[in-house]
């Protein structure tokens, strides 16, 4: 079961990983769309500042299970070089309960801004809802919450670990 679960996780990180990989790609072919457009044609493209913005936002709350998979995100990693070994797994459940917490907040106000602002478009964009931007919200939490179970039932501290 853990294992299956393991698998499934890793699977669920890897999409949220292309998904942030792609958004960065797009945001940054964005900006040099825009870069072109504004200073050497002198014609700017208003509609890829709002792009790069949504994509942006894509991109933090797609990229967010992988630094809570690799043990990287509200890591204390003093605290955690400084315990005693049998201190340290009831700081990783600290920090997974504050995680956790935190996550669900995000779900919930995520989806409660995502439902009220669906038939609300975006400035300068009209033809996309913002609910594209708050969905990212939801969608990015429960991505980690996979992550920050797998995290628990096999825990990784890379951050920790490739410090000097």
């Amino acid at each position: 079961m853990k294992r299956a679960f393991l698998a499934f996780e890793s699977r669920m990180t890897q999409a949220a990983t292309a998904g942030a990989c792609a958004m960065m790609a797009i945001s940054a072919a964005l900006a040099m769309f825009q870069i072109l457009t504004r200073f050497v044609l002198a014609q700017p493209a208003e509609w890829t500042e709002i792009l790069i913005r949504l994509s942006l936002i894509w991109m933090v709350f797609l990229g967010a299970p992988v630094a809570f998979r690799l043990g990287a995100m509200m890591s204390v990693d003093v605290l955690r070089r400084l315990a005693a070994p049998r201190w340290r797994r009831a700081i990783d459940w600290v920090v997974f309960l504050a995680s956790l917490s935190l996550v669900l907040i995000i779900i919930a106000w995520g989806l409660d801004y995502a439902l009220r602002s669906r038939v609300q478009s975006m400035a300068g964009l009209e033809s996309i809802s913002m609910i594209w931007g708050y969905i990212a919200m939801p969608i990015g939490g429960v991505f980690c919450i996979f992550a920050l179970i797998g995290q628990m039932l096999d825990p990784k501290h890379l951050e920790l670990e490739t410090a000097t």
